[in-house]
């Protein structure tokens, strides 16, 4: 019972008509409504990612079929077309912002289309939306060097804790990529746990910085959504990502060796 699989659903935008940038990861509004009230039909209860990761760090009992909704990025959308559909089914849900794409004084212009103001973080806080951290520029933190990298945790952190108040516990990777050496910096920078992708159900025994999640497309028809929730053909469903994301794993490796070897000769 400790280890049962736990489903943590992965979206982005939610947005009527998305940009060529965010549309294969956008959903649109009517069917992110259609999916939340399938979630409630199936008996899940949606809780957010601090709640699940201190329940297994400390053995404390999950509620029934519980379920995590998250967000990456900051698109306006979560506030315009998800916010009220997570109110009406009184559903948690995790916000993971890069700050240095929400609107405002961090604003460094690398949004991939509308997004968020504080104001809206704010009242995202406000409803029951745990805030966590996707650094601040949202680059691949394993290709970083060690101060950038500790910068990008830091900054994003510091960034939100002035904004709302109360410091991030949770983080997401960008792209879902990391390492030993980003997840141990994710650790010692003060986060509790963190989120990868994986396309899998998240278990216990990944330990609290790689819990895996399952992407949500808007290709995503609602047997496909059920399948997904229900933890069944998950493997099937993507393994075409697993195979691209396996060849570019190779090729991201060579880069690594590639820079520690220039490193090394100046």
């Amino acid at each position: 019972m400790a280890d049962t699989p736990v489903p943590i659903l992965m979206y982005h935008s939610v947005a009527t008509a998305p940009n060529d940038a965010t549309r294969e990861l956008s959903v649109a509004p009517e069917a992110f409504a259609e999916q939340l009230a399938l979630i409630g039909d199936l008996g899940f209860t949606p809780v957010n990612t601090a709640d699940l990761a201190a329940s297994w760090r400390f053995s404390r009992p999950l509620p029934r079929r519980p379920l995590l909704i998250t967000f990456d990025d900051g698109y306006e959308g979560v506030h315009r077309h998800a916010l009220p559909v997570l109110a009406k089914h009184g559903f948690a849900s995790t916000l993971f912002v890069s700050t240095g794409w929400i609107k405002g004084a961090y604003d460094t212009g690398g949004g991939l289309d509308t997004m968020l103001g504080w104001d809206q973080v704010r009242e995202l806080a406000a409803a029951d939306v745990e805030i966590g951290g996707h650094s601040h520029t949202h680059p691949q933190l394993d290709q970083l060097d060690d101060d950038t990298l500790r910068h990008e945790l830091i900054h994003c952190k510091e960034i939100v804790a002035d904004e709302l108040g109360s410091v991030p516990a949770s983080f997401a990777y960008p792209y879902g990529y990391s390492s030993r050496r980003v997840r141990e910096a994710v650790r010692e920078t003060g986060y509790t746990q963190a989120l990868a992708v994986g396309n899998g159900l998240a278990r216990r025994r990944q330990g609290p910085y790689a819990l895996q999640r399952v992407t949500v497309r808007r290709s995503t028809g609602i047997e496909e959504f059920e399948r997904l929730v229900e933890g069944r053909s998950i493997a099937r469903n993507f393994a075409r990502d697993r195979a691209l994301t396996k060849g570019y794993a190779m090729v991201r490796r060579a880069r690594q060796v590639r820079r520690k070897a220039i490193r090394s000769r100046v």
